[in-house]
């Protein structure tokens, strides 16, 4: 076998590139060959908001690079919170609607010894409310990648993002703080007592289900019916995990009443999540007559990047 000497590891194959998602409170680096096949991974907590307290950014990412063997002159592609306003080096948004494929053309480069490539985020300031994004649009240039260039693209999370995907372009999308407020009402709210922290996540579905045919009703007061849920628990004996099912179907039925103009007509919504979640929303979409498939979304982050990183070295 033809092998590659770096350091202690010897790749059977040439690494051509590492590729980096630099989150907000993780970082994921994959060596890849030129086919992308990862050689070898690692992760951890160093996100951006351990990084940015005192510009830990390089040191934190060749220690990752020294502990999988990386040539020090292998190039490096970033996408994600590395790039924000106060992260490694800011890549300013690139505004909708915008090819995907084409971000890696207004990718920044830190000082930095080795080859390091920070892709942008997306902005929206004219094609509807003002929104950004940092991360999510290198999943979607996976998403094209894979063969879908039009279409409604869900990708639930802390930060719910819709998207309206055409021609391999972001014509527009908005952002749903859902999963940040279910954690947000769930840990300080009164629904605190309702909601043990020690619950594990099974989903009631009838609860659920019941809250997400809720919250779509016209006229429907996400407030009260949050306060809804205090009150069952003082007056009944809801079954475990009812309380955490209520609040997260009203929530998540909520977000899709506000995002009904993204899949009205017929249109299918594609689902970029983890497995669990990317549940929970077909089974809501399904609930208000929607269509909807999940897409695989754990190596799509990995082929946005993979894509910029054939483009830029």
């Amino acid at each position: 076998m033809s092998a590659v000497e770096t350091g202690v590891v010897a790749f059977a194959t040439p690494p051509f590139a590492a590729l980096a998602d630099w989150g907000t409170s993780n970082l994921r680096i994959w060596l890849v060959d030129e086919k992308g096949t990862v050689l070898d991974e690692a992760q951890s907590g160093d996100g951006m908001a351990v990084c940015s307290r005192d510009n830990r950014f390089a040191t934190v990412l060749e220690s990752h690079l020294d502990s999988l063997a990386a040539p020090k002159s292998l190039p490096v592609i970033v996408a994600g919170m590395a790039g924000a306003r106060g992260g490694w080096r800011e890549a300013p948004y690139a505004e909708t609607p915008s090819a995907v494929d084409r971000l890696y053309e207004q990718a920044v480069s830190p000082d930095h010894a080795r080859p390091v490539h920070i892709l942008p985020g997306l902005c929206q300031k004219t094609t509807g409310p003002f929104d950004v994004m940092r991360g999510e649009e290198t999943q979607i240039a996976g998403v094209v990648a894979g063969g879908l260039a039009t279409g409604i693209i869900c990708m639930p999370g802390t930060h719910c993002k819709w998207v309206d995907l055409e021609d391999g372009k972001v014509q527009r999308f908005r952002t749903a703080m859902t999963g940040e407020l279910f954690d947000l009402i769930a840990k300080q709210s009164i629904l605190r007592l309702s909601i043990p922290a020690d619950e594990k996540a099974e989903t009631h579905i009838a609860a659920f289900e019941a809250a997400v045919t809720e919250a779509f009703l016209p006229g429907f007061s996400l407030a009260t019916g949050l306060f809804s849920i205090r009150a069952a628990t003082l007056l009944s004996s809801p079954a475990p995990h009812e309380a955490a099912s209520r609040l997260s179907g009203l929530l998540i039925g909520a977000e899709l009443a506000g995002m009904r103009n993204f899949f009205e007509g017929g249109k299918t919504v594609h689902i970029v999540a983890s497995p669990a979640l990317a549940g929970l929303y077909l089974r809501a979409l399904t609930q208000v007559g929607a269509k909807a498939e999940p897409l695989d979304g754990s190596a799509l982050v990995r082929t946005g990047l993979f894509a910029a990183a054939k483009a830029l070295i």
